[in-house]
C-alpha cells in the first residue's frame, strides 16, 4: 500500500497566491518578515513588484492592506496566526472589518502543531477572534488540494476573509477534481450513530477515528467543516437530527471555535447533545507537532475513545 500524500497548507497558500496572480495582476501580497514561513516567498519570486515586505509589524500591515483594498488591488496580508489574528486584531477589525474592504488574511502556524515554537505562536484562539468580526468569513481547509481551493474562493468572493493554514505536512484527502464552495460543509462518511463535525487538520483524523469506531459497531458519519463562518447550519441541522449526538473536533480552544458555532446551530435549529474535542482552556507548549496533537488528545486514538465513551453514555 502506497504513502498518503501528505503537504502542509502553509504550502498550498504559497502555490495557490502565484497560481492565481499569473491570472490577477490586481493581486498583491503582504508579509511580515516571514515569507520563508509562510510561503508567499513562492509569489515573491515570481511577482517581486507585487510582493511588500511589511516587517514585524502586523498592525501596519493591516493598515497598508486596507489602503489597497480601498485602491481597487486584492491584497492578501500574510503572517502567523498568532500576530495575523492577535496582534493585529484591532486593526483588522477597524480598518478591515468595519469598512468591510476587501482584504484576504493568510494566517499560517496556526494551532498545537506549530510545535517547538510553543505556547507564544501557537494560536489557539483565532477562529474566535476573527468569526467575532461582523462581516468576516473564516476558513479553516483540511488538505493541500481545498486549501488551494479556498485561496482562490477567497479571491474570487468580495469581502474580508480569515485563512487558516498551517505548518505540519497533513494527508492529501482530496482529489483534483475537488469543488469547493464557501459556507458549504462536506459529509466525507456516512453514518447513523453520532455525527463527527471536524475542521482543518483534525478532518484526518476524525476520518481514522471514524474507522475504528466502525471496527466497534459504531457507525460514525463524519463532515469536513471548512469554512467556520458562515457556517453550513442546513447540514449541521440535519446531520445532528439523523444521529441524535455530535461531536466536534478542532485544533483549537473548545471556546469560541467550531465547537461554540455547532452548539449554537444546534440550541437554535435542532437541539442536542454535543461533545466538543479541542483544547481545553488553556495553552499550549514547546514539544514535536506530532506528539503535542497526542497529548492534546487530538489524535485518531484519542479521539476513537472520546466518541466511544460519549455514544455509549445514556
Amino acid at each position: 500500500m502506497s504513502e498518503v500524500k501528505k503537504i502542509a497548507t502553509r504550502e498550498s497558500y504559497g502555490n495557490a497566491l502565484v497560481e492565481i496572480g499569473k491570472e490577477h495582476e490586481d493581486l498583491v501580497v503582504l508579509d511580515a518578515d516571514l515569507a520563508g514561513a509562510t510561503k508567499t516567498e513562492i509569489f515573491k519570486k515570481a511577482f517581486p513588484d507585487r510582493f511588500l515586505d511589511c516587517g514585524i509589524a502586523e498592525a501596519n500591515m493591516a493598515g497598508i492592506a486596507a489602503g489597497l483594498a480601498a485602491s481597487g488591488k486584492v491584497p492578501f496580508m500574510s503572517s502567523f496566526a498568532m500576530f495575523a489574528a492577535g496582534r493585529a486584531y484591532e486593526q483588522v477589525r477597524n480598518a478591515i472589518g468595519y469598512p468591510h474592504l476587501n482584504v484576504k488574511i493568510g494566517a499560517t502556524h496556526a494551532g498545537i502543531s506549530v510545535g517547538e515554537d510553543g505556547a507564544t505562536h501557537q494560536c489557539l484562539e483565532d477562529l474566535a477572534l476573527m468569526r467575532e468580526i461582523p462581516g468576516m468569513v473564516v476558513i479553516n481547509p483540511c488538505d493541500d488540494v481545498e486549501a488551494r481551493a479556498a485561496v482562490k474562493a477567497a479571491y474570487e468572493y468580495v469581502g474580508p476573509v480569515y485563512l487558516r493554514f498551517g505548518r505540519l505536512a497533513i494527508p492529501v484527502l482530496n482529489d483534483a477534481d475537488y469543488k469547493f464552495e464557501i459556507g458549504k460543509g462536506v459529509v466525507l462518511k456516512e453514518g447513523t450513530d453520532v455525527t463527527i463535525f471536524a475542521t482543518g487538520l483534525e478532518v484526518s483524523e476524525s476520518i481514522e477515528a471514524a474507522k475504528l469506531l466502525e471496527a466497534d459497531g459504531i457507525s460514525a458519519e463524519v463532515i469536513n467543516i471548512h469554512t467556520i463562518k458562515p457556517l453550513d447550519e442546513e447540514l449541521v441541522a440535519a446531520s445532528a437530527a439523523k444521529t441524535g449526538k455530535v461531536v466536534t473536533v478542532e485544533e483549537h480552544s473548545i471556546i469560541g471555535g467550531l465547537g461554540s458555532a455547532v452548539c449554537e446551530c444546534l440550541a437554535e435549529k435542532a437541539p442536542t447533545k454535543v461533545c466538543r474535542i479541542g483544547v481545553n482552556d488553556r495553552f499550549g507548549e514547546s514539544g514535536p507537532a506530532v506528539e503535542l496533537i497526542k497529548k492534546y488528545g487530538l489524535d485518531a486514538e484519542s479521539i476513537y475513545k472520546k466518541v466511544k465513551a460519549f455514544v455509549k453514555e445514556n
